[in-house]
């Protein structure tokens, strides 16, 4: 089994709140609970989180995103020059919308010392067991830009033209990433639902409606993101996940990575890529022939985590196979397709369900890898 990230079996990172957490939230909203006895709550759910997962064998530990509402809007909202604020609209999934907030830019975007996340990161480094690897996620700086409405930017900094946020975003992941560093990570994700839209015709109207110039945006994406990832230690592993969408089991986007996989696997700098291939919506293997020969690796997400129905471990070996058939199998590994609350609403399925996939992935990887 591999011993550095990404691992042979590995994770996205969320996972469903206790309801211990639900309720610490809805009586701190209420005034009723303060801020220290929040803390206290996710703070009891983040030790538990890394039992967890440390009990089903994994080699690293997330802490579940536990005090997070929104996997991306939580980080990109405490950014310096950037708000979420109430709307009129939230984001249209299958049948579902979530709430209706949305990103504003009002001034130069920088990323500030006391982010909140880098206490969230040092509170999962501080309790983490000896040997686990702490692993920390956050959203790609593409995920801002795809997000913004046409009137979603207020300051004369940047004028109508959106993409002209790109340096100082570029600037202030540059920033993040070594704050995340200098604070001990040395395995952090950029989750990254804009690579699965650029994939889906209905996604890439919607984009053109919003007034974002789509042709050739996957190739200004991967500068964007190199961009971010420039200044970055040799000793920073760094991946990213490509996700549909993820919210209360359903989803958004449909189409296999193909129109992105260049751009996208031999085109950014990742150490790794976290691909949903639960479904047919993510098409076939074929793309993975553009990932580089070398130490660059695939993580294919072959388990769902939409419901808590277990996979045929040899249906999932099989579709192992099939994937060397594109990319060889000492460059992949194994992880369920997403997380399991990338919202703190949660994916239908048990707490019980969702740690049994996840040993489910360290068991089969254990035998495909040895």
């Amino acid at each position: 089994m591999s011993i550095s990230p990404p691992f042979r079996a590995d994770i996205v990172g969320s996972f469903l709140r206790p309801e211990a957490v639900h309720r610490a939230r809805v009586e701190h909203e209420a005034g009723t609970l303060d801020d220290a006895g929040l803390k206290a709550v996710e703070d009891a759910a983040v030790r538990a989180t890394i039992t967890h997962e440390a009990e089903a064998g994994l080699r690293l530990a997330t802490d579940g995103e536990m005090r997070r509402a929104w996997w991306h809007y939580d980080f990109l909202g405490a950014l310096g020059g950037v708000r979420l604020v109430d709307s009129d609209h939230g984001i249209q999934f299958q049948g579902v919308t979530t709430r209706s907030q949305v990103l504003r830019v009002d001034d130069r975007i920088t990323f500030p010392a006391d982010h909140p996340m880098l206490q969230h990161f040092a509170f999962l480094r501080d309790n983490v067991p000896a040997g686990v690897v702490p692993k920390f996620s956050i959203p790609s700086p593409t995920v801002l830009h795809f997000r913004l409405d046409a009137d979603a930017v207020t300051t004369s900094q940047y004028g109508d033209d959106h993409e002209a946020l790109f340096d100082d975003l570029a600037a202030a992941y540059r920033a993040a990433v070594r704050a995340f560093y200098d604070a001990g990570c040395r395995y952090l994700q950029f989750d990254d639902t804009a690579w699965a839209y650029l994939c889906s015709p209905v996604e890439l109207e919607k984009a053109a409606a919003r007034g974002i110039r789509t042709e050739g945006l996957a190739e200004r994406y991967a500068a964007l993101i190199n961009a971010a990832m420039a200044d970055r230690p040799d000793d920073l592993v760094m991946t990213t996940h490509v996700c549909r969408g993820n919210f209360r089991s359903t989803w958004i986007a449909s189409g296999g990575y193909e129109p992105v996989a260049e751009a996208l696997l031999a085109g950014t700098g990742y150490d790794g890529y976290f691909l949903e291939y639960d479904t047919e919506r993510a098409g076939g293997f074929e793309p993975l022939r553009y990932l580089p020969a070398g130490d660059k690796r695939v993580v294919l997400g072959l388990l769902t985590s939409k419901d808590g129905a277990l996979e045929d471990p040899d249906a999932v070996k099989r579709r192992i196979e099939q994937a060397t058939a594109h990319a060889p199998l000492e460059q992949l590994a194994l992880s369920t397709q997403c997380g399991f609350a990338s919202t703190e609403e949660g994916n239908i399925l048990t707490e019980e369900q969702q740690w049994a996939k996840v040993r489910a992935v360290v068991e089969i990887a254990a035998d495909v890898w040895g």
